[in-house]
């Protein structure tokens, strides 16, 4: 019979310990499945644990994830445990700080930090899947500390990885073994959060190197998509005005595909083009990577 996967949520059962460890794709055995298409989630996986899990990672599943995207936090953990990596989930996780970081209140966001900092503390690698939720790690945290040095803040600066940018540079993985079944036109918008690190150049390679894949230049593709966090509630005309010019080089490209590493980013391109009645589908890349590693259905 074939083996479907079967959606769990990102909130693993308590386990004994301070740590509450992920659990590994859920599988079923089932009778019918329907065919897997690239822009779906419930899609078969080739070799989910292709490796034997000999290191262990801690995930950081995001505020978006946790709201609207866990499938982006499923995709995380299921590439990762292909890669051989075992993942643990903090339950006690919450938010990195951005929010009040960027709106100005740094005693809150101060506060918010510090809890995130007790809550992966320890010397395992942090892995993100957002670009800017991984900066304010890096960046904004060692910036609101700057006077006053926290070393638990300095050590979750030193762990933490956008998810691509640890595969690619810190795991060596320099190409995918997935594959499209068509020729796919791919458009890959770089959040601005991810400038000045290795994570572009990643995102890039590993997407033009699967099978049937183009990853497709575009017009001003350095230019902010327009979200920026609180800006676009702050700023909504401006913000939008942005989004709108972002999206007509884009879509100036007809491209298959709109692949980003921000989900925020992504929410935001995308609620403009279906507002505006031009929609593109869309994927975090670590999505792409997992749904091209698909199991071929059995007849």
């Amino acid at each position: 019979m074939p083996i479907s996967y079967s959606a769990s949520s990102i909130r693993p059962p308590a386990i004994p310990g301070s740590r509450k460890k992920h659990p590994p794709p859920a599988f079923r055995i089932a009778v019918e499945v329907p065919s897997p298409s690239l822009w779906e989630s419930d899609s078969l996986m080739a070799n989910p644990t292709a490796r034997p899990l000999v290191k262990r990672v801690l995930l950081m599943g995001t505020c978006l994830c946790d709201a609207f995207y866990d499938d982006v936090a499923r995709a995380t953990v299921e590439v990762l445990e292909h890669l051989g990596l075992s993942v643990d989930f903090p339950e006690e996780q919450t938010c990195c700080g951005q929010p009040a970081f960027n709106s100005g209140d740094w005693t809150a966001s101060r506060k918010v930090a510090r809890h995130c900092a007790d809550v992966f503390a320890g010397d395992l690698p942090v892995i993100v899947p957002s670009g800017s939720c991984a900066a304010m790690n890096r960046h904004g945290n060692l910036l609101q500390f700057e006077d006053h040095p926290d070393p638990s803040i300095q050590s979750l600066a030193g762990r933490t990885w956008e998810v691509i940018d640890f595969i690619y540079h810190s795991m060596g993985i320099k190409t995918w073994p997935g594959k499209f079944d068509q020729p796919t036109r791919l458009a890959f918008h770089r959040s601005c959060h991810s400038r000045g690190t290795g994570t572009g150049e990643a995102v890039r390679t590993l997407l033009a190197s699967i099978d049937n894949a183009e990853v497709i230049p575009f017009g001003q593709s350095e230019q902010c998509c327009g979200f920026g966090g609180t800006f676009c509630v702050t700023f909504p005309h401006i913000s939008g005005k942005m989004g709108t010019l972002k999206l007509d080089h884009i879509l100036d490209t007809q491209p298959d595909l709109l692949v980003g590493i921000d989900m925020s980013c992504l929410m935001h391109l995308s609620g403009l083009a279906q507002t505006q009645g031009r929609p593109v589908p869309h994927l975090h890349a670590i999505q792409v990577l997992r749904n091209t590693l698909l199991r071929p259905t059995p007849a």
